[in-house]
This record gives C-alpha cells, sequence and structure tokens, in this order.
C-alpha cells in the first residue's frame, strides 16, 4: 500500500514537529483509501498528552481519536493513521511504536535534528504485528 500527501501537508507535519522540539509531537491523518492508495485530506494535531518521557514518547487520549473519527465523519473522511515525530533520532519505528500501533493505519515519522526537520517516513505494522514494513509515499504538488 502507499500514502499520497501534497507536500502542504508534508510541511504541516515537519512544522508541527519543529515546533514542539525537543519533545514529541503527534496527529491524526484523515482521508480516504482509493483503489489501495490511501489519501491524506487532512492533518489533525494532538497535543501530546504523555505526563512523562515527552522527549521520546507520545500519547493521544482515546477522546481525542473519538474526536478526529467524529470529525473525520462529518466531513467524509476516516482515520487513516497517525503521526509523530522523533526528537534526534531515526524517522524509523521504535519498539515502543511496535507495541502501541494497529495494522492497516500509517503511521508517519518526521525525525527532527537539533530542532529541524530532517528524514520523514511512513510505515505501516506488518499483518504478523512482528514489525513495520516502510510504505511508499507518493507526493503530490
Amino acid at each position: 500500500m502507499a500514502i499520497k500527501i501534497s507536500s502542504g501537508h508534508l510541511a504541516e507535519i515537519r512544522k508541527h514537529g519543529e515546533e514542539t522540539y525537543p519533545y514529541e509531537c503527534c496527529g491524526l491523518l484523515l482521508g480516504k483509501e482509493q483503489a489501495g492508495v490511501k489519501v491524506l485530506q487532512a492533518v489533525r494535531r494532538v497535543e501530546n498528552s504523555r505526563e512523562d518521557s515527552r522527549h521520546n514518547r507520545y500519547l493521544i487520549p482515546p477522546q481525542e481519536i473519538v474526536r478526529g473519527e467524529r470529525y473525520a465523519r462529518e466531513n467524509g473522511m476516516d482515520v487513516i493513521g497517525f503521526y509523530h515525530s522523533h526528537p534526534d533520532h531515526p524517522a524509523r519505528p521504535s519498539g515502543y511504536d511496535l507495541d502501541h500501533a494497529w495494522p492497516w493505519y500509517s503511521y508517519i515519522i518526521v525525525s527532527i535534528e537539533q530542532g529541524k526537520a530532517a528524514d520523514l517516513n511512513s510505515w505501516l505494522m506488518q499483518e504478523d504485528r512482528t514489525g513495520f514494513d516502510q510504505e511508499e509515499i507518493i507526493k503530490e504538488g
């Protein structure tokens, strides 16, 4: 599977990561699946409500996911994934990310190096839940 993302949405995710540095940012990816490709239509920022270890952990409270699902449904979209930043670490999933992920959803991770956005990758949990595979990002505009 692949995810199609506009350059504006990519810039929004990177900017969010830079703004929250040295802590992790997080948010929801809203859109639709069309012919086997997830099409990102909106990014919904969420406050990282993790009270400890915010520099290398994030938490999206269940009520924020429900709000995001409601907003998406009202606007003809679905929650198609989540994004977060890795301050001063690579844009690849950690063991913690694997323990808290769900199959099918896209997981975009942006590396923030010394306050500046660097690599950005999208990941899909493997069907057997033992790891992630990198998801192709199709850039629009």
